[in-house]
């Protein structure tokens, strides 16, 4: 483990505060030029989301429609009712994406894999990468809004489901991720700089309550517009 991301985990509230989490609850809307791009316009605004901190199980309610949710982990994806009967399902479910460029259209299980893994993800990191499998290496600093960020390239076990393999996570002053680079894989590979905003304590553990993904320069800036992903938290609680 790196001497940044020790740092990184103690500014985030600590892997032994992580430890005791079993169950993360989340309320979020989520919108954006890549839900319309896909076809799915605004439907993640207003959900409620559960997941496991310990495996990639998560579950967004409501999902397409009242008294419908999602269940995603990377060898299954499914919609059920609220009663648990299964609705839709597909196994091996990124092997869906497959011939998929940035302007394939998703059906609804496309949409319940990728707004899953991604959002795990999300709620997850920097804790994983304190996990068996990660593997993460300080990489040379980076200068954006008058201040200086240290980096991280992290690389993901094939075992969780990410956006690709190799990220690079931007750290500030105060040891917070301010910011993700990666290409989706799913979404057509696009460099992407996602930014990670206002962050808050939640019961000890410190996330960002916005978060804002833009597609990436070749020199590394961001393009201001249009935000391709935007994910706005109204709480967070670990229990």
């Amino acid at each position: 483990m790196s001497g940044l991301l020790d740092e990184v985990l103690s500014s985030h509230g600590g892997f032994g505060r992580w430890r005791k989490i079993e169950k993360i609850e989340a309320g979020a809307s989520i919108y954006g030029a890549l839900w319309i791009r896909k076809g799915h316009g605004d439907a993640l605004r207003g959900v409620h989301i559960t997941a496991k901190p310990r495996e990639q199980w998560i579950s967004y309610s409501p999902f397409k429609g009242e008294g419908k949710r999602s269940v995603h982990t990377p060898s299954r994806t499914v919609i059920e009712d609220t009663k648990g009967k299964v609705l839709e399902a597909r196994d091996n479910p990124r092997a869906a994406f497959d011939g998929h460029t940035a302007e394939s259209k998703w059906d609804d299980l496309h949409l319940a894999y990728f707004s899953g893994y991604a959002m795990w993800n999300y709620l997850t990191v920097p804790f994983t990468f304190a996990l068996p499998g990660f593997q993460s290496q300080e990489i040379e600093a980076w200068h954006e809004n008058n201040e200086t960020w240290r980096r991280l390239r992290v690389s993901f076990p094939d075992s969780v489901a990410t956006h690709c393999r190799e990220q690079i996570f931007y750290i500030d002053p105060r040891g917070l991720i301010a910011r993700m680079d990666y290409g989706a894989t799913v979404t057509g590979g696009v460099p992407t700089a996602h930014y990670l905003l206002d962050h808050r304590n939640f019961d000890g553990i410190v996330l960002p309550t916005r978060r804002r993904a833009l597609r990436r320069n070749a020199d590394g800036s961001a393009v201001p517009e249009p935000v391709f992903v935007a994910i706005d938290f109204d709480d967070i609680r670990f229990s």
